[in-house]
């Protein structure tokens, strides 16, 4: 009996010995699974993977296709050329042991996802249909080495920050539409060995990628300008298809830019003394004849004539030494195509383009016993003159230069009849041009930014004009003559959301609860877009919904971006208009200080408006009403009150569980203390899982509620 019992003890522990890898293999991380079947669903619940299941399921131990584990944990996903479709879904930042995802040749669509497997050392998208710009999730990706998002559909400026991303070796961003100047990020790619831009419409000069380790560089077919630094040129290079400047790039002082200087203000001694010797050479390899060389020996004795008149003055004052400066307050202008502007505003006054300024000065040894008298002897310094410095301001060549007198024939001088809407900082105007386009033309009132201020206004063109995101209403162009300063933005023809919601039934649609969550998503996203992509981050400081515009899809677009954050007098102007509307959060009312989280703020307050279709401040509601945020906060998570809180416009044609979570959004953003909202990140995260769970994502306006039953409504989220 004992040696049965032994034998049994024995054969027990045996089987669970031989059967532990299996076991352990078997059972797959749970948070791995989940992720891997919201994947299935939102690549449409492929035929290609048959193994695969919408829910539960054991990935690891039933060894689905493309799927490569490591104990429980899944270590590699690779789907590549299935003919895949739908999207990646939501839940991909979950996947933390993957260190490969390829899913490459394959024809699997939208926007990147916002969490993607965080430690991927291999990401391969290439050859898909993805859109919208590079997604700011791969920034946080430190492990990263291979990453390709070649052959896709991506545009606009690239809103990836390589500043973590010290271990890519391959970069592969060939064959989209991206634009804009290359991330200044680039600078931290300290192993890049192999980079690839060609295809796109990149802008700028590629200076900043002349420090980098590369053997392979392809940035043919693009719109780089400027000169190919040499330390480029001795690596596999690839280059047609540009604009760059075929002649020598000029010397490069340690750590400034390259700076060309133009031979129109050699008249100056000075200038000639610091550059004589560039300028023979210059000669030569330009192919300048006699003329020219004599023009140099000229050159060259005037300077002698200036040095020799100066050093008599020195001798007839019996001072040591002196210092020779510019003393009038017009700086020399260094003129090249590296610094010049794109555009010149049109007109007899309108802004000139700007260069590159610079002072010189010539300092004779030994050294000055007064360093502080002007060359004339004059010992009144009352009469020195500072010498100016100019910042240059460059503004980006996609945005037009208007002239008053083209803004007034296409407003009809800014008739009533064009009249869109008052703003904080100036009234919008419909306009209608020749070649048939509409746009919106804002005139920025004088309070906000006074005639006088040209370069203040520049360089706010030049700052808005980069923000490029889909739901961020674009700058197309500006004006600025006569003391006028004018935005001109897209125009979007179905108006505002305020207009949508607090406009009667018989002026405007009522919105279906559709499309009441993609606005909020769209606006979300501007939003996280302003605040987590751009760097430094932008707050916006004036969201509400007369600033959310609707286009032809109602597709919502975020207008007045940046413009609180560059012009002088915002703030101020910005304390004046939000008293008594509703929006601003507790702190602002407060100290007048606003933040991210103020935006958040804000964002909860439209979520509120979509949500009761009730202004934020109502004075013509009882008094415990009138507050929007006031009344609606103690009962958003009462589902028997917050039924009762809905627009009526909506006719109870909603999901209860869409409903419910939209309040929880909604609770998170106005809460009173700031540190406790969450980051927009968070919150287009929470509006992505309702509209995942509410099967709209591939939703445009939705169906006019009179054709559809409330039964019909609800089954749609359920």
């Amino acid at each position: 009996m004992r040696k049965k019992r032994v034998a049994v003890v024995a054969l027990l522990i045996l089987c669970i010995v031989g059967l532990e890898p299996r076991f352990i293999h078997g059972a797959t991380d749970s948070s791995d699974t989940s992720a891997l079947n919201t994947m299935h669903s939102s690549m449409n619940s492929p035929s290609q993977l048959s193994q695969w299941k919408p829910w539960g399921g054991d990935p690891c131990g039933e060894n689905w296709q493309g799927i490569t584990c490591l104990d429980s944990r899944v270590t590699q996903v690779k789907l590549p050329n299935l003919g895949l479709s739908g999207s990646l879904g939501y839940m991909l930042d979950k996947l933390t042991a993957v260190t490969e995802f390829d899913l490459s040749n394959n024809n699997l669509g939208g926007d990147l996802p916002y969490n993607l497997p965080p430690n991927v050392q291999q990401l391969n998208l290439a050859n898909n249909q993805f859109t919208g710009n590079g997604q700011y999730s791969i920034s946080l990706m430190a492990s990263l080495k291979y990453l390709s998002l070649a052959h896709n559909q991506f545009k606009g400026q690239l809103a990836v920050d390589f500043t973590k991303l010290t271990s890519l070796t391959f970069l592969d961003l060939s064959s989209n539409s991206f634009s804009g100047s290359l991330p200044s990020s680039f600078t931290s790619l300290s192993s890049i060995k192999s980079m690839y831009l060609q295809n796109n419409q990149f802008t700028g000069t590629i200076d900043l990628l002349a420090g980098l380790p590369l053997e392979n560089l392809n940035i043919a077919n693009n719109k780089f300008t400027g000169w190919i630094p040499d330390s480029l040129k001795g690596i596999n290079l690839l280059k047609d298809g540009n604009s760059f400047n075929l002649g020598p790039a000029p010397p490069t002082p340690p750590g400034t830019s390259p700076i060309r200087r133009s031979p129109s203000h050699n008249s100056r001694g000075s200038e000639n003394h610091s550059s004589g010797d560039s300028s023979s050479s210059d000669s030569r390899k330009s192919g300048i004849g006699a003329g020219g060389i004599a023009g140099i020996i000229i050159s060259l004795l005037v300077v002698g004539a200036v040095v020799s008149f100066f050093l008599f003055k020195r001798k007839r004052s019996k001072r040591p030494s002196l210092d020779i400066e510019r003393t009038d307050n017009q700086p020399f202008t260094l003129t090249s195509n590296e610094f010049q502007e794109n555009k010149s505003i049109q007109g007899s006054s309108s802004v000139e383009t700007k260069k590159l300024d610079i002072s010189l000065s010539i300092n004779l040894r030994p050294p000055p016993a007064d360093r502080h008298k002007s060359f004339d002897d004059d010992d009144d310094d009352s009469m020195r003159k500072p010498v100016i410095m100019k910042k240059t301001t460059v503004v980006p060549s996609n945005v037009k230069a208007y002239s008053v007198a083209d803004l007034q024939i296409a407003t009809g001088s800014f008739s009533l009849e064009n009249f869109l809407g008052e703003g904080t900082f100036g009234r919008v105007y419909r306009a209608h041009f020749e070649d048939g386009k509409v746009l919106a033309v804002k005139k920025i009132d004088s309070s906000a930014l006074p005639g006088d201020q040209v370069d203040d206004f520049i360089e706010t063109v030049s700052n808005i004009a980069r923000l490029d995101n889909p739901n961020v209403t674009k700058l197309v162009g500006y004006c600025s003559e006569h003391g006028q300063h004018l935005l001109v933005y897209e125009f979007h023809k179905n108006g505002s959301l305020h207009d949508f919601l607090h406009l009667s039934e018989e002026e405007n649609k009522p919105l279906i609860w559709n499309s009441r969550v993609k606005i909020a998503l769209g606006t979300a996203r501007a939003l996280e877009y302003l605040h987590e992509v751009c760097s430094p981050s932008i707050v916006h400081k004036n969201i509400k919904s007369s600033n959310i515009l609707l286009d032809s899809e109602l597709n919502p677009h975020l207008s007045d971006s940046g413009l609180t954050c560059f012009l002088p007098m915002a703030d101020e102007l910005l304390n004046q208009s939000d008293e008594g509307t509703g929006y601003s959060a507790p702190e602002v009312s407060m100290s007048g200080q606003y933040s991210t989280k103020s935006d958040v703020y804000s964002f909860g307050v439209v979520m509120l408006e979509l949500l009761t279709g009730r202004k934020p401040f109502d004075s013509t509601r009882p008094r415990s009403e009138q507050s929007l945020v006031r009344w609606a906060t103690p009962q958003l998570h009462d589902i028997n009150a917050l039924g009762k809180m809905v627009d009526p416009s909506l006719k109870r044609l909603y999901p209860v569980k869409s409903l419910s979570r939209f309040a929880d959004v909604i609770a998170l953003c106005v809460q009173p203390e700031p540190e406790f909202r969450p980051p927009m990140s968070e919150v287009v995260q929470a509006l992505v899982v309702l509209v995942q769970r509410a099967n709209m994502s591939k939703r445009t306006i939705g169906v006019d509620q009179s054709q559809r039953s409330s039964s019909a409504e609800v089954n749609d989220y359920m």
